[in-house]
């Protein structure tokens, strides 16, 4: 047989004029089939260009038939059934055309179930077993045959059926499927049993399972007529949903006097009492045991379960019904009313019984008057912070420093986040009136350093004249529990009158960190406000708006829309609004409406500077430099970035400081924020272009910028007061 079917599926042929076996497939000469070959179609039954071009394992990807089949199985060995009737499943795997057999399983079969066929490629019965099954041998109310197993398939799923009629499959109608005579025998004796015994079956596995860790919470009062002064002791009492028990734990005030217990009353169910009072015990059983032989035989009895309850006492229990905001059920004889619930038992009550109303019940006194914490009075000694942490405990702590405001406005960089001013002593001693001090306000820690300005010939030692350290507002009391005030940064402006230490100072002027920092803090500082200041003088100047008007426009008589800040703001802002504006004020308007001239620093100053600090450390990478400049310019346009410029700076460690190269930068860059590194790499070269003469042009400076290293202050030299007028009183028709 196995030579037979060798020679059916393979035959001899010469290939280059060497014998080999070959394939049944090859047909003869011309492609003519050869006596008794049966050559397999080479393509479906459908036209080759219908349907997608994707292989099969791609297209039919997770895409399985599923067909409800049964077959009958012989049982020789016993003679309660001859046959059975096994349900299974055949499972068609669309993308290799592989076939799984699957039996479910049944509850007390004694069978092994599950897999009966592996999924592989099934070949059909003989005398075609060298083809496979594929999808056409398919139908619903046919028979097919894995390997001498007849299966008898009956129907199958949505989506086969939709599948198979897509293919142009015409399917049957479902069939019927036998009943298995052993499993209906054996479900008919199970029926007709009637146990000898009555058994009682009380199941709360149901309820445990839907209602475990579901927990019903109520705030309780229970007035306790024994105590002296007929206290109300607070409760809080727990229903389990899950086996419907109840516990109840006591909420103990501080320093009550009583013994804390883990439970007022511990979990378990909660009768109802009846009129007769409590029951003796035995009374009350889970079942009831009937005698009915008696101690007949060695005093031993025959007991069975009385399914009628015979003589029973049915008690009750308090349930989740019985459980609603002011109600009072009785605790093992102590009245306890229930008067408010947490949000889940809430919820509990209006799904299931539909109860809306959970207002509370008042129970609780009103709390007394938390007592006013007060301190005693600054001894003097050290500071006030430290002397009153004294007061807070008994372990003595240092006083709380705010140290994200020191994180964030600490100085960083180019930001000094210090607020300069320069002030002169209010005194009428000649001597004094000349004398130039420089307030420095420090942010981080709200400190205040005084520093007089050296000048020559006066007679008086210029130099540190206050030491850093916060400064109180003059007038306050000294021994006093409150805490004392001090100056803050809203205090100090140009035109201010501030007191340190018995000294009193006029601030006239600030330098240009410090208004630009107050310009850009609106919200903390109000004389740098254009609004509220607009506001302030439009209350004293709208009577006489013509009036105004008529003086702005003589003051120009050229009509060039602009005039001088002086004349601006002595003649006409303080004469019209009668010194209502201080000083800070009238130069945030000059600031805000006046025509900007913006400070040029000495390029050729800076360039020397920096070709200085690259000579004395033998830096010569300037070719290098220049390429790498070129690099970074992808447009090929000449100009990079201020910040990026400083980053490639920075990458080649380049020996310049970071302010000088900031300034630098800043100098050469255009409205654009670019700079120009060709002039830049050029004017830093000290070799081929080095400044012969180390010359800086000073500016014309006032004698107190000398200590800031940034660009002083400069006053506006000119206003344009036509949008000050529209702002002030309105575009005029």
């Amino acid at each position: 047989i196995g030579k037979e079917k060798f020679h059916k599926s393979q035959h001899w042929d010469y290939c280059n004029n060497v014998a080999m076996l070959v394939g049944i497939d090859k047909p003869g000469i011309g492609g003519e089939p050869l006596p008794g070959q049966k050559l397999k179609p080479k393509y479906s039954v459908f036209p080759q260009g219908i349907g997608s071009n994707a292989p099969a394992w791609m297209a039919f990807d997770k895409k399985v038939l599923s067909f409800h089949a049964y077959f009958e199985e012989e049982v020789p060995d016993k003679n309660q059934e001859l046959y059975r009737i096994r349900h299974c499943k055949i499972y068609f795997y669309l993308e290799d055309d592989t076939i799984q057999v699957v039996e479910p399983e049944v509850k007390n079969s004694g069978i092994s179930q599950g897999t009966i066929v592996r999924r592989h490629r099934i070949p059909l019965p003989p005398p075609q077993e060298d083809e496979f099954y594929r999808i056409e041998h398919f139908n619903i109310d046919t028979e097919v045959i894995f390997y001498n197993r007849k299966y008898k398939i009956i129907d199958c799923d949505q989506f086969t059926k939709h599948f198979l009629r897509k293919m142009g499959v015409r399917l049957n109608p479902p069939a019927a499927c036998p009943d298995d005579p052993y499993t209906k025998k054996r479900q008919q004796i199970l029926e007709s049993m009637n146990p000898l015994r009555p058994y009682e079956r009380i199941d709360t596995l149901r309820q445990f399972l839907e209602h475990d860790r579901h927990v019903l919470r109520f705030f309780c009062v229970w007035n306790d007529p024994e105590s002296t002064f007929h206290e109300q002791r607070e409760l809080v009492l727990h229903y389990y949903l899950a086996d419907d028990t109840i516990d109840i734990k006591e909420i103990l005030p501080v320093n009550s006097g009583r013994d804390a217990v883990p439970l007022f009353l511990r979990r378990d169910k909660l009768p109802k009492y009846a009129p007769t009072g409590l029951y003796q015990p035995g009374t009350i059983t889970d079942h009831t045991v009937l005698n009915v032989f008696g101690k007949f035989e060695r005093n031993k009895g025959r007991y069975i379960l009385d399914n009628r309850k015979t003589g029973a006492v049915h008690q009750e229990f308090y349930k989740d019904s019985d459980l609603k905001i002011g109600a009072v059920i009785n605790v093992w004889g102590r009245k306890i009313m229930l008067c408010d619930c947490d949000e889940f038992t809430k919820e509990h009550y209006r799904t299931k019984y539909g109860i809306r109303d959970f207002t509370p019940i008042s129970y609780k006194a009103p709390p007394p008057p938390k007592p006013v914490k007060r301190f005693p009075p600054y001894t003097g000694f050290g500071s006030e912070e430290d002397s009153l942490c004294s007061c807070m405990g008994l372990l003595l702590k240092p006083p709380h420093k705010d140290v994200k405001k020191f994180m964030e406005k600490d100085r960083s960089g180019m930001e000094s986040n210090t607020l300069r001013f320069l002030a002169r002593l209010v005194t009428d001693s000649p001597i004094d009136q000349d004398r130039r001090f420089i307030i420095s306000y420090f942010l981080s820690d709200d400190t205040i350093s005084v520093f007089e300005i050296i000048q020559r010939n006066t007679g008086i030692l210029g130099g540190k004249f206050l030491e850093r350290g916060r400064i109180k507002k003059p007038g306050q009391e000294v021994f006093k529990s409150e805490p004392s005030e001090y100056f803050k940064a809203q205090d100090l402006f140009v035109g201010a009158r501030v007191c340190f230490h018995g000294h009193n100072f006029l601030l006239v002027d600030g330098d240009e960190y410090t208004f630009k920092y107050m310009e850009k803090h609106v919200n903390e500082f109000s004389v740098v406000d254009v609004d509220a200041i607009l506001k302030k003088m439009k209350v004293r100047v709208d009577p006489c708006a013509r009036k105004i008007r008529q003086l702005f426009a003589d003051t120009d008589p050229e009509h060039n829309k602009v005039i001088g800040y002086e004349p601006f703001s002595r003649n006409l802002l303080v004469s019209i609004t009668e010194g209502a504006l201080s000083e800070h004020e009238i130069i945030t308007l000059g600031r805000y409406y006046g025509v900007k001239d913006e400070y040029e620093t000495d390029l050729h100053f800076l360039l020397a500077t920096a070709q200085l600090q690259l000579k004395k450390h033998s830096f010569e990478n300037f070719q290098q430099l220049a390429a790498v400049f070129a690099y970074n310019d992808r447009e090929k346009c000449g100009v990079l970035p201020s910040e990026l410029c400083r980053t490639i700076c920075k990458s080649f460690r380049l020996p310049v400081a970071d302010d000088d190269l900031q300034v630098l930068l800043t100098t050469l860059e255009d409205d654009h924020k670019q700079v120009d590194y060709n002039k830049l790499v050029d004017g830093l070269n000290w070799r081929k272009n080095q400044i012969p003469a180390f010359q800086a042009i000073k500016p014309h400076l006032k004698n107190e910028d000398y200590w800031i290293r940034e660009p002083p202050y400069s006053p506006v030299k000119e206003i344009k007061y036509l949008p000050l007028l529209d702002d002030l009183f309105g575009k005029e028709e």
